[in-house]
């Protein structure tokens, strides 16, 4: 570490072409490139990895045992290289129980505050902090275990049309084929009237078929079928709540969990009342709040209530300054609108990241790595600056911090910039120029060196006369309260504001609105949650593949259908990994990851089936194609080409067709979704939502984006988006920006027009970035 640099030697993770670059340590390094390029490769694939590789060398001989599983970069040599933090965009969706508190530990805080300083009634014992959380067994409430609510089955949820008769499939919830006839045949051995209307059956008799505990077991003389021998049998009976609640709670299969939760009502703890705790820790106050009242409070309105209290070395002093400290980093960062009993599920995958930020700035670490994925995603202009404060801060705590952005004015305040390109996939993989940010003007071949030094020229556009409007009116939600919009249809609407300004959930009540003949709502959901969904799963076009090879004269000799070649059902596919091609390593200490099936090495399938080939290549290889490659090799097949080439519009070339779905971001994940809709025939009366579409991209593919959202608006369509990024802004016809702040302060619209109108607002805090952008 003489030299104050990290020096990468070789790199050949994924797209990287045998990359030497060095990197000073103790320093803002952005890592730059368009999508794909190569640059997360570089930053988390080989810098990250190989020091969490040198951690789990370290630790333990058990660790080190897994280390073959978990994967070590391709890389020669990486020197001068400190420990590692990563502070990514987690791809996976947290639990429920999981929380603002959970994720910044201020419920550890809170809790000892209550704890150590609440007020108790008279006569009631102190409580220990655990008291105090609902995820321990001394704090959750005994109803609801904690959550808050109760899930229970009524009769309108099991029977949704009581105007059927039972033998018409009055219990929706039964289940399906010879389950469900075997249950009809039962009731009617047992005398029940199976086919008269379920309204008309006395109610004692619908609730014991619906609720029962009993369980009879009778004689059933099967009705006759046409050329079958029915046989009497012994049927037993089980109530319908008892078979959805089993269901639900011990079913192993996802998608039957998820159809019985259909039938379950939610409703509030009767016990709790929703807070989650035990009714003694709810009698426990501060400040006059209980810790229930104290959580739901924005984090802004929180500080400000505790501050008061903050002076002294008693307790309550000292945990009050240690929680306004906390927040304060937080709302610096644009999340003050955030409570701490807010699910980690509600939150961004940006929201998530920056959390996390706060909490390293409060740890006390130095002399380690930050390596951060766009820590700016979903940051309103106004907020990238307290941004950059704060990774400034870390890096004068005695850090280095390494991010990859696309956010040119959080890369503009970089000390050191590493530029990946020149494109993506296999025309990507080569670091450009490593230096200073001034230093990238010189590089002719460099994407971002065009955007970062203004040198790109966009049209001005003449925004569109919108064909009509969609008028809500006091609409109520969130943090939307009594608001009256005016949205135009036929043209392209921007939702601006800061984080938390209520632009999501405005999108939300738009995708609820009856006034259009299809609404898409187009979000960034991932498209699955394991290695086994992909792309080419997704958009439809592995079907056609698989078709090809199944046509094939080795297929037709060795009897291989179709299904051969699908990764997941039995036969064609590796029985070690299910046809994963991954297997889930789990690391004790540290979080599960995925790691390449140490069988079938990723490829998915058994030798076998590897064995037939089309035009050379085999189907593992096929799906190791980019989309760029494979709109080559299977552009005859018309099936797979369309799906290809709307795929390339939306910025997605760089994509593996088997890239799992577990590697792939938010901003990727909506894109796919997106080119997988513009397949479909358009329809003029069309409504597209879409929560900010530029996410993770460069601003080159944006710009290829926007081009696509705007011909579906020339298209008859209208299309209403929630953006951050003031070039897509710009491009808009008209822009509705929310605000002023975010929670409680946000809510209203600030400014509503053409950008130029908006631009001119006196009162948006989106006006400034947008009159920049404009060129005014």
């Amino acid at each position: 570490m003489e030299d104050g640099f990290v020096r990468v030697r070789d790199a050949r993770e994924h797209n990287l072409r045998n990359v030497d670059v060095a990197v000073p340590r103790d320093a803002l390094v952005a890592f730059t490139g368009v999508s794909g390029s190569g640059k997360s490769s570089l930053a988390f694939g080989t810098i990250y990895a190989e020091a969490q590789r040198r951690y789990l060398e370290s630790v333990a001989p058990y660790a080190r045992r897994l280390l073959d599983q978990a994967g070590t970069p391709a890389v020669g040599d990486v020197t001068g290289l400190p420990p590692a933090v990563a502070l990514g965009q987690r791809r996976s969706v947290p639990s429920s129980r999981s929380s603002v508190g959970t994720v910044t530990a201020l419920s550890n805080s809170l809790r000892m505050l209550m704890s150590r300083a609440g007020d108790y009634p008279p006569g009631a014992e102190m409580l220990y902090s655990d008291a105090f959380s609902p995820n321990t067994i001394v704090g959750a409430c005994p109803r609801c275990d904690g959550l808050g609510e109760v899930h229970e089955v009524t009769e309108e949820s099991l029977v949704p049309d009581p105007s059927l008769s039972i033998r018409d499939g009055a219990i929706a919830s039964w289940p399906g084929a010879w389950q469900g006839k075997n249950l009809r045949d039962v009731l009617a051995a047992l005398g029940y009237d199976i086919d008269r209307p379920w309204r008309d059956l006395p109610q004692d008799e619908r609730d014991w078929i619906l609720f029962t505990e009993d369980q009879p077991v009778v004689t059933v003389h099967p009705e006759r079928e046409a050329h079958r021998i029915q046989r009497p049998y012994q049927g037993t009976y089980s109530s319908a709540q008892r078979l959805v609640l089993r269901a639900y709670s011990e079913s192993r299969s996802e998608a039957r969990r998820a159809k019985a939760a259909t039938f379950l009502a939610a409703r509030v703890c009767p016990l709790c009342g929703g807070r989650r705790l035990r009714l003694d820790a709810l009698a426990v106050t501060f400040a006059g709040r209980s810790i229930a009242e104290l959580a739901a409070l924005p984090l802004t309105e929180l500080a400000d209530l505790l501050r008061p209290h903050t002076g002294g070395d008693e307790p309550a002093g000292v945990l009050t300054r240690d929680l306004v400290a906390r927040i304060e980093v937080l709302t610096e960062l644009g999340l003050g609108y955030l409570s701490v009993d807010r699910t980690s599920p509600t939150l961004s995958a940006g929201e998530l990241q920056r959390l996390r930020l706060a909490t390293q700035l409060r740890s006390g670490l130095f002399g380690v790595v930050y390596v951060l994925d766009e820590p700016s995603a979903g940051l309103h202009p106004a907020d990238t600056e307290a941004l950059t404060e704060v990774l400034g801060r870390l890096r004068a705590a005695g850090n280095s911090v390494f991010f990859v952005e696309h956010d040119l004015d959080v890369v503009r305040r970089a000390d050191w910039i590493v530029d990946v390109g020149p494109g993506a996939g296999a025309a990507g993989g080569l670091v450009l120029y490593s230096g200073p940010v001034d230093g990238l003007a010189k590089v002719a071949e460099s994407v971002t060196r065009r955007y970062l030094f203004g040198e790109v020229e966009r049209p001005v556009r003449t925004p569109r006369a919108p064909s009509g409007w969609l008028r809500l009116r006091d609409v109520t939600r969130h943090n939307l309260r009594g608001l009256d919009v005016d949205v135009p249809l036929g043209v392209f609407t921007a939702i601006t504001g800061v984080s938390g300004s209520g632009k999501s959930t405005l999108l939300d009540v738009l995708a609820e609105t009856p006034n259009f003949e299809r609404i898409v709502r187009v979000d960034q959901k991932p498209i699955g949650r394991t290695p086994r969904s992909n792309l080419a799963t997704y958009t439809g076009l592995f079907d056609a593949v698989r078709r090809v090879f199944a046509a094939t004269d080795e297929a037709k000799a060795r009897g291989y259908d179709a299904g051969r070649f699908s990764f997941n059902v039995e036969g064609g596919r590796c029985p070690h990994c299910q046809g994963e091609g991954y297997v889930s390593v789990e690391l004790l200490f540290l979080p599960s990851t995925y790691a390449p099936c140490p069988v079938c090495h990723g490829a998915r399938y058994n030798p076998e089936t590897l064995d037939v080939r089309w035009n050379g290549l085999d189907i593992a290889q096929v799906l190791g194609l980019t989309v760029d490659d494979a709109s080559t090799v299977l552009a005859d097949i018309p099936a797979a080409a369309r799906a290809l080439q709307t795929l390339r519009g939306v910025g997605l070339g760089y994509l593996r067709l088997g890239q799992p779905a577990t590697e792939l971001s938010g901003g990727e994940a909506q894109r796919i979704k997106l080119a997988a809709e513009l397949r479909r025939a358009r329809r003029r009366d069309t409504l597209y939502l879409l929560d900010e579409p530029t996410t993770g991209l460069h601003p080159a593919d944006a710009d290829l984006l926007m081009a696509r959202l705007h011909a579906l608006v020339d298209g008859g369509a209208t299309v209403v988006a929630a953006e951050h990024a003031m070039d897509a802004v710009a491009a808009a016809d008209f822009v509705l920006d929310l605000g002023p702040g975010g929670g409680d302060d946000g809510g209203r619209i600030v400014a509503a027009g053409t950008p130029p109108q908006v631009a001119a607002s006196p009162t948006s805090r989106t006006a400034p970035y947008l009159r920049s952008h404009l060129g005014a």
